[in-house]
């Protein structure tokens, strides 16, 4: 017999809450704040080659090399400020500490309107919550500010946890805190391989959160894809009966 369904684990970014605008736009308005124009195209297009590079050369923000999260995001802002001609370090130094420490704040996130509903709904089912998300370590304080945090029994960032999705083990730190076996927890995240392949790998039941309909002919099953949240808890709830 199948054990109960018992948690819900969470994706956080493009699932529950998404960048308001663009990183490049958040450094502009930075910029702008110390007498500094620059073009939004341009740094949200060299935004875009830095944060890919150094997602490849210094993966999970480069914790196993050394790194903090916030040493690798203003590194990351510094180089893309770099790459649009901007060279005075006191502006340059600002702007990456501003930004970092901003990010930490609701006002540069949107939380999508049917988070919240779902979330309570959730728990109205009866059903514990936790985060697995890859992020750094400003994940707590940003559902905190975002309204979220109190939905959580317990919440594990890719950077605190040493591991990143698609890896099973950082699924493995959450079914330790669940304290129940894989067939008792569901996740739920927007990303193919990093929440829906990579918790089923793990043994745990994954819902694709597929808002844009990219995956309507992939090789999934269709009661494993939701285009809403707002499907979740019927969803959920046809786990619980099987």
């Amino acid at each position: 017999m199948r054990a109960p369904l018992r948690w819900v684990l969470w994706d956080v970014r493009d699932t529950l809450v998404s960048v308001l605008g663009s990183a490049g736009e958040q450094y502009c308005k930075e910029a702008e704040k110390l007498g500094l124009s620059l073009n939004y195209a341009e740094v949200d297009a060299a935004f875009s080659r830095v944060y890919q590079d150094y997602s490849s050369r210094f993966p999970n923000y480069g914790k196993s090399q050394g790194l903090t999260g916030q040493i690798w995001w203003m590194r990351v802002v510094k180089e893309t400020l770099s790459q649009c001609r901007v060279q005075d370090p006191d502006v340059v130094n600002a702007v990456a500490n501003n930004a970092y420490l901003n990010f930490r704040n609701a006002t540069n996130w949107e939380i999508y309107p049917d988070a919240k509903p779902a979330l309570e709904r959730c728990s109205s089912l009866g059903l514990k919550l936790g985060v697995v998300s890859n992020f750094d370590n400003r994940l707590e304080a940003i559902l905190h500010s975002c309204g979220l945090l109190s939905h959580f029994s317990f919440v594990i960032s890719s950077e605190a946890a040493g591991v990143a999705k698609p890896s099973p083990d950082i699924f493995v730190q959450a079914l330790e805190k669940c304290s129940t076996s894989a067939d008792s927890v569901a996740h739920v995240g927007d990303h193919f391989i990093n929440d829906y392949l990579a918790s089923r790998s793990a043994g745990i039941h994954g819902i694709l959160l597929d808002r844009r309909n990219k995956h309507k002919e992939a090789d999934i099953p269709q009661e494993h894809r939701i285009v809403s949240l707002e499907q979740l808890a019927s969803r959920l709830q046809q786990l619980a009966q099987q």
